[in-house]
C-alpha cells in the first residue's frame, strides 16, 4: 500500500509550496488536509497550464514579501518590548506569556510579525530579562530584547534595595583591606630591601672600624716610644748633672 501521494497545488500552502507546484505528499495528509480544504487536486498538464498565469502572480507577491521580510529582519534586531503581568511575590508569572502576546507588542511598535514567527526555546514564566527569537522565513533571522515586569513591587526588590548599599559597603571595605594589603606588603619589600642594604653596608663599616682600631694602636704606639725615648734622655741628663756636681765637690776640697 503506498503511503505517498502526488498532488498539484492549486493555491500557495506554507511550508509545502505555492500554486501549480507539484508535491509528494502523505496520503493522511492529504486526505484530511488539502484535499477537504480545496487547497490541491490531482496533477495533469491541462491544469498545471491553466495554473500558469496564477503561479506567476504568486511568484511575484511572494518575491515582494521576501524583500519586506528582509528590511522587517534588520528593523528588529535590537528592539526592546516591555510586558507587565501579574505574579506572586516570587516574581513567578501566574500565566506564562505567549507567542501572541509578543508578536502584538511588537505589531504596536509597527513591525509586522506573526504569532508563528516567534520561536520560544523555554516558557517564559517569571519575571525577567530575555531575548526572543523571530524567525522570518528559513535564512532570516532576528533577536529581540524582552523585559517581564511586575504589576506591581514585588517584596524581594525592596530587599534587594536594602541589601545594596550594605553590598556596596562591604565592597568599599573589601577594595580597604585589599589597599592596605597591599600597602603592608609594599612595606614588607620595602623594610626587606633596606634590610638586605644594611647587610650589604656592614662589611664596609667593620672595615672601616677595623681600620680605625689599627690607627689608633699605631698612634698609641708611637707616642709610646715617644714617651719613653724622652724619659731615657731626661735620666740620661739626671744623671750627667749629678756627676758634674761629684766632680765640683771634689775640686773644691
Amino acid at each position: 500500500m503506498r503511503k505517498n501521494i502526488e498532488l498539484l497545488l492549486v493555491e500557495n500552502v506554507d511550508n509545502l509550496g505555492i500554486v501549480g507546484d507539484v508535491v509528494n505528499v502523505r496520503i493522511g495528509y492529504a486526505r484530511n488536509f488539502l484535499l477537504p480544504r480545496a487547497l490541491a487536486t490531482k496533477p495533469s498538464d491541462e491544469l498545471i497550464q491553466q495554473l500558469a498565469g496564477k503561479r506567476a502572480d504568486a511568484q511575484r507577491i511572494l518575491a515582494e514579501e521576501r524583500k519586506q521580510r528582509e528590511a522587517l529582519c534588520g528593523k528588529l534586531q535590537g528592539v526592546a518590548i516591555t510586558l507587565v503581568r501579574s505574579c506572586n511575590d516570587q516574581g513567578i508569572l501566574y500565566g506564562a506569556i505567549t507567542q501572541q502576546e509578543i508578536a502584538t507588542a511588537l505589531n504596536a511598535l509597527g513591525h509586522g510579525v506573526k504569532a508563528r514567527d516567534i520561536r520560544l526555546g523555554s516558557v517564559i514564566k517569571r519575571v525577567d530579562k530575555y531575548d526572543v527569537h523571530v524567525k522570518l522565513d528559513s535564512d532570516l533571522d532576528a533577536s529581540v530584547h524582552l523585559t517581564v515586569n511586575a504589576d506591581r513591587k514585588l517584596e524581594r526588590q525592596d530587599a534587594e534595595e536594602e541589601r545594596r548599599p550594605q553590598a556596596e559597603g562591604e565592597a568599599g571595605g573589601e577594595r580597604g583591606d585589599r589597599g592596605g594589603e597591599r600597602g603592608g606588603e609594599r612595606g614588607d619589600r620595602e623594610g626587606r630591601g633596606g634590610g638586605r642594604r644594611d647587610r650589604d653596608a656592614e662589611p664596609e663599616g667593620r672595615k672601616k672600624s677595623a681600620l680605625d682600631m689599627a690607627l689608633e694602636a699605631a698612634a698609641a704606639s708611637d707616642a709610646k716610644r715617644k714617651g719613653g725615648a724622652a724619659g731615657d734622655s731626661k735620666s740620661e741628663k739626671g744623671d750627667k748633672g749629678k756627676g758634674d756636681k761629684k766632680k765640683s765637690e771634689k775640686k773644691g776640697k
